[in-house]
């Protein structure tokens, strides 16, 4: 295997670096977080770092890069305490990467992109038109990392909007069936595959299989 101590990540040419860190975590969900300004200018941004925070209350979290340049998208959740995040499907994912381009404070990326927003009920942000999973959120708290100047916002969840035909009946999103994709470090796309549930894993038995049957045990030593 190839090592890269610490030192050897420092001296790296700065995109080789972003490239290595950002894609040895792992495939990472892909979303559009769409907000709106006080001066109704909708904006959306693709982003790699949405979380599950917690369900009970159901919180979501995301990092956003430290306020050294304008963040149109912290700007506006701020402002207006409302956003949404919207699943990338295979379909838009092009559309999706060139939100993250730097369109002025004016701008809307949606004009600008060809993505289409729309509105659920009264709920003041934008949800993006195409997508098969909308959340609307509300701003709940934001944390400063002090090692990096990031910020990780912290969302309530206040509605779901999905797919129905992905829903299974204990309420598990089957993700596959709705052609989303993965984001793999910046700039690279992936389309994951479901290959099974699995059981509640307890000491000394066997796993079932919740999505094809039980499971063959383990040959004993």
């Amino acid at each position: 295997m190839i090592q890269f101590s610490k030192k050897t990540i420092r001296t790296l040419p700065s995109r080789h670096k972003a490239n290595l860190i950002n894609t040895i975590s792992g495939y990472k969900s892909a979303n559009l977080i769409a907000s709106q300004s006080k001066e109704g200018i909708t904006n959306v941004a693709i982003f790699n770092s949405v979380i599950h925070l917690g369900s009970n209350p159901a919180l979501l979290g995301f990092v956003l890069r430290p306020l050294t340049v304008e963040r149109h998208t912290y700007d506006n959740i701020k402002a207006t305490s409302s956003y949404t995040i919207n699943a990338i499907t295979e379909e838009i994912y092009k559309t999706a990467h060139a939100t993250s381009a730097k369109y002025k404070k004016g701008e809307s990326e949606f004009t600008k992109t060809g993505l289409t927003e729309s509105y659920q009920g009264d709920f003041p942000a934008p949800f993006v038109d195409k997508s098969p999973i909308q959340i609307a959120c509300s701003y709940v708290n934001e944390y400063e990392i002090e090692e990096n100047g990031c910020i990780l916002m912290v969302g309530a969840i206040e509605d779901i909007y999905i797919k129905e035909s992905i829903l299974l009946e204990d309420c598990w999103a089957k993700l596959d069936e709705a052609d989303l994709i993965s984001i793999v470090g910046l700039d690279g796309y992936a389309k994951p595959k479901i290959m099974d549930r699995l059981s509640y894993a307890k000491p000394d038995e066997n796993l079932e299989s919740l999505l094809h049957g039980a499971q063959e045990s383990e040959p004993s030593h």
